[in-house]
């Protein structure tokens, strides 16, 4: 058992111990918009608070900003703004107004998604979305489609309506982003998978690793999962059936994860992670995060041509948009490179621990959740 006073474990567990207080992403401000302009739509009023569901079943009301009811060429249209808060996270979007306009759709369209002003297109293959969507992701997406059905349910409406999300001064934004590299044009990306920001800050991070360690090794367990983010936690949980208290929100500190962890071993450590981050480590980095390490196409290319891509294939991987291209055109030719990714960061991960008795294995998956490569347990 865990002793007296010691902290929760996983993910919510490590949040409480940091002390910092979490935000909203874009994808669920961009939700509550679209719920209060949609209400309006059909009722003339609009909700304010607006509630919404999260992913995990959470209840967040937020404020309105910004409302309007109008009709445009003979179109009734309704819009409502919200103001991002990001909570302690310095988010460069945080105090960002993110609008949604709704309109009518076609009847049997369902939920037809536009860009509007600050948000981007996409422009370039290797995202999760199709070249020319708008740049919504599929998490707020659906967080969208659930809402309108909600409200549809509740007040009579077919459901079948057009969503412009805009976001004021996003292009701008956009700038201090990775979209304009990543082929996102016109502004920011409509992001989130759980609809909560987990805040930024490097001391209390790390410091809410070593916590979540040590209620694992205080409640006895032998395995836990490092994860970059709650995608890849639940993979985790769904391949190794762990308990949240052996789970390791460790975001971009892989570092941190696994020099406390030299320090204060558990026999068995799974990382878990998104594809473009573990290829990160597999090359050496310990610090994930995007403004400190990047993906090195061209030791992708290399890994590639170690699992048999021919030149061809390999200046393919060099050239990819994003790490997620890269993998799908080599599994597309039978080039393993999620393993390959994979095995090179679980040998990253066993040379910080040095010798310590701790076996690694590694999953990498691609945003949906897909396991796109793997590594099996090894020990020192």
């Amino acid at each position: 058992m865990a002793p007296a006073g010691a902290a929760a474990g996983g993910r919510a567990g490590q949040l409480k111990s940091s002390g910092l207080r979490p935000g909203w992403t874009t994808g669920a401000c961009a939700t509550a918009a679209t719920k209060a302009a949609y209400t309006a739509l059909l009722t003339g009023a609009f909700p304010d608070p607006v509630t919404i569901t999260l992913p995990k079943g959470q209840r967040p009301a937020f404020a309105l900003a910004a409302e309007r009811l109008a009709v445009v060429e003979g179109e009734a249209t309704a819009m409502a703004g919200v103001v991002k808060d990001a909570g302690d996270d310095p988010d460069v979007t945080h105090g960002a107004l993110i609008r949604s306009t709704v309109r009518a759709g076609e009847p049997g369209a369902g939920v037809v998604f536009r860009a509007g002003p600050g948000v981007g297109t996409v422009t370039k293959a290797g995202l999760p979305l199709p070249v020319g969507e708008p740049a919504i992701n599929p998490v707020p997406r659906q967080m969208i489609r659930d809402a309108v059905a909600e409200v549809a349910a509740s007040h009579g409406g077919s459901g079948d309506v057009v969503v412009e999300v805009s976001v004021d001064h996003g292009e701008e934004i956009a700038r201090s982003t990775w979209n304009p590299r990543l082929g996102i044009l016109g502004g920011l990306s409509i992001l989130g998978t759980t609809g909560i920001v987990v805040p930024y800050s490097c001391s209390a991070w790390i410091d809410s690793i070593r916590r979540g360690v040590d209620v694992a090794r205080a409640a006895g367990r032998t395995h836990v999962a490092g994860c970059t983010g709650s995608t890849s936690e639940k993979v985790a949980v769904a391949v190794h059936g762990l308990p949240e208290d052996a789970l390791l929100d460790m975001g971009d500190f892989a570092g941190a994860v696994l020099k406390y962890l030299k320090r204060h071993p558990v026999p068995r450590l799974t990382i878990a992670g998104g594809f473009a981050k573990l290829s990160k480590l597999a090359a050496g980095h310990l610090d994930l995060h995007s403004a400190r390490s990047q993906v090195d196409k061209g030791y992708l290319a290399e890994l590639a041509r170690r699992g048999g891509a021919d030149e061809e294939l390999a200046r393919a991987v060099a050239e990819a948009n994003t790490g997620l291209e890269a993998v799908q055109l080599c599994r597309a030719a039978g080039v393993p490179l999620g393993d390959l990714v994979a095995e090179a960061a679980r040998a990253t991960a066993l040379g910080v621990l040095l010798g310590s008795p701790v076996a690694v294995d590694v999953i990498c998956i691609d945003r949906a959740g897909t396991i796109v490569g793997r590594a099996e347990p090894l020990g020192p």
